[in-house]
């Protein structure tokens, strides 16, 4: 007997618990074992380490990090799959290391166990608030892999001149390092989902500035990237005064007035707050 959930086990677990999976919740089950563990594999979680798994489903994802000897600690805000989760885990990998916390991933502050990874299938229309929710309210979480749509994942990874930079791929910068770390095919889901998914890594960097400055910082980003056509000192205008206020901090820290926010790196950011 296998120690991970296959086609028929997952859909056999969803009838049971009255679940049609639906798209527009995101709802997307993991149901092929070698995808499973080439995720785990590509996370670089080892056996003893606490992982944080963010919307555990029907525990794919979950099984597979305990088979490599992980701890979990699984977020999930649907009840009746929160409940039934340990008893998956209990008949599949009895006696692994399995907590639940049955809330809303994005109201958590507080997660037993003080986890150091974080790796996920995290629902398309949620993932960037929760990844930069956890890694602001989690500083101990030093690495991540989560699997996103490809679109949102190619965003967070991306680098500054590109089209799809933006607020997403500043704000992850200021906490570390990404990259993408290959494609998933639609034919590992059920259902099979309309986009394309891709796995993005992660490594904490140290932080470059104070909370003070990162919250300063961000609301910099917000403004750049709400009307990214716009020259800086016209964007940022609103949030610091007005068009000519911006020329002058933009000036400041070295960066032209002219630029656009899609120019300008996380710490070129850093500088117009400081400066």
């Amino acid at each position: 007997m296998s120690s991970l959930l296959g086609p028929a086990e997952i859909r056999d677990l969803a009838e049971l618990l009255g679940i049609q999976p639906t798209k527009k919740l995101g709802q997307n089950f993991v149901i092929d074992g070698n995808t499973v563990r080439r995720i785990v594999a590509a996370s670089g979680v080892s056996k003893g380490e606490t992982v944080v798994e963010v919307g555990p489903g029907l525990g794919s994802l979950t099984l597979g990090l305990l088979e490599a000897g992980a701890s979990v600690v699984a977020v999930e805000i649907d009840r009746r799959l929160a409940a039934q989760l340990p008893l998956t885990v209990e008949q599949l990998q009895p006696g692994a290391d399995l907590t639940v916390v049955t809330q809303d991933a994005m109201t958590v502050i507080e997660l037993p166990g003080a986890p150091t990874a974080l790796v996920a299938n995290l629902p398309y229309n949620i993932s960037v608030p929760v990844l930069l929710h956890f890694l602001e309210h989690f500083p101990g979480i030093d690495k991540a892999m989560v699997m996103v749509q490809a679109e949102v994942g190619q965003r967070i990874a991306a680098g500054p001149g590109s089209k799809i930079y933006g607020s997403p791929s500043v704000k992850a910068a200021w906490y570390g390092k990404w990259s993408t770390a290959g494609q998933v095919s639609r034919q590992v889901f059920w259902p099979v989902p309309n986009v394309d998914s891709i796995l993005v890594r992660y490594a904490r960097g140290e932080l470059p500035g104070t909370e003070a400055e990162r919250v300063a910082t961000f609301a910099l980003v917000d403004a750049a990237f709400q009307q990214r056509r716009k020259m800086l000192r016209q964007s940022l205008g609103v949030v610091l005064g007005d068009t000519a206020a911006a020329s002058a901090r933009l000036e400041a820290a070295g960066i032209a007035p002219t630029a656009r926010g899609e120019e300008l790196t996380m710490r070129d950011f850093l500088a117009i707050t400081r400066a």
